[in-house]
């Protein structure tokens, strides 16, 4: 594997392994605050850092998702990689507030409470399949904040859903 190709983040992203991403990440994080141990606040970062930087290839979380359930649960569901992305940096940013809170201020109260926050948000992602990055994502690229270009099938609605896209009627 080239050395480029390693740091790369797959596009279109299937759903169902991002979903199951988000199940793990609240399994781990639940277990971290209900046990208070910081080492799982150190694995829970390590593993949005992989996914921000190489999609799945170096997290076992999403190795596990995209090789093994994401395939079990049937047909994927694809969806553009780019807010994908931007939500695994969110919680890259979460996770490494509640290591440097623990670790670097010794406040383990506010970093069990960015740990929840983290958890909360992905237990939406993976219960309900609604994801607060993508919306923030969405919403920056609306404002003009993210260029369009970053992500042209979620600028374009026909790019996002071939299925809705009809010929017009010939008379």
């Amino acid at each position: 594997m080239a050395f480029r190709s390693l740091f790369t983040f797959p596009d279109p992203v299937n759903e169902n392994a991002a979903r199951t991403v988000a199940a793990g990440v609240v399994v781990l994080s639940a277990a971290a605050i209900a046990a208070q141990q910081p080492w799982l606040l150190v694995v829970l970062a390590a593993g949005f850092w992989a996914r921000v930087l190489t999609g799945p290839t170096l997290s076992p979380l999403g190795r596990l998702a995209t090789s093994v359930v994401a395939p079990a649960l049937g047909k994927p569901k694809l969806v553009p990689g780019m807010p994908k992305r931007f939500a695994q940096a969110i919680g890259a940013a979460f996770s490494t507030a509640a290591v440097l809170l623990w670790f670097g201020a010794g406040t383990h109260v506010p970093a069990l409470a960015v740990t929840g926050a983290l958890a909360g948000a992905a237990f939406l992602e993976a219960a309900l399949g609604l994801c607060l990055g993508c919306k923030l994502f969405g919403a920056l690229m609306r404002a003009g904040i993210v260029p369009e270009s970053v992500c042209e099938a979620c600028a374009d609605i026909w790019l996002r859903h071939p299925e809705l896209h009809r010929e017009p009627a010939r008379s």
